[in-house]
């Protein structure tokens, strides 16, 4: 019997291999993106209550519940020492009520909430309770801390 000669191959007559090239896919990868999304929203969950007023109070505890509102209202806070502070800004009593007016949206109908220290004089947080409703603001509320405990 006879033995066969088999050609080499990668001669000349075998099929050749096409390679094929990919295309660019054009595709966004959102996955970053939304990766860095979690981490905004995350950070800013966070950080939004200490962002809410700059003066430090030591405020009194009552068991009083929160009042609801659509809008944010106007801060006064009235420091241990007796200083007066409209949202962040320091003020004299004389001047509350007109830098109050320059500064109210809703005119009298805003929301104002004041805030006393605990170991703030309260006669000075009345006189500026007095003010505020002597210019016509009615819609003045007391901040306190709700209390923890029995």
């Amino acid at each position: 019997m006879g033995a066969g000669i088999v050609a080499p191959s990668g001669g000349g007559g075998g099929r050749r291999r096409v390679r094929r090239r990919h295309n660019p896919v054009a595709e966004i990868n959102v996955t970053p993106m939304v990766d860095v999304m979690l981490v905004l929203l995350i950070i800013f969950m966070v950080a939004a209550p200490l962002l809410t007023v700059g003066v430090p109070i030591d405020l009194p505890e009552t068991q009083a519940r929160p009042l609801e509102g659509q809008t944010e209202p106007i801060t006064v806070s009235v420091g241990a020492d007796g200083k007066v502070f409209l949202q962040e800004n320091e003020v004299t009593p004389e001047e509350l009520v007109a830098t109050l007016q320059a500064i109210a949206s809703n005119g009298a109908d805003e929301r104002i909430y004041v805030r006393g220290d605990r170991t703030a004089d309260y006669g000075m947080i009345m006189r500026v309770m007095g003010r505020l409703n002597a210019a016509g603001y009615k819609r003045i509320g007391l901040v306190t801390l709700e209390e923890t405990g029995g």
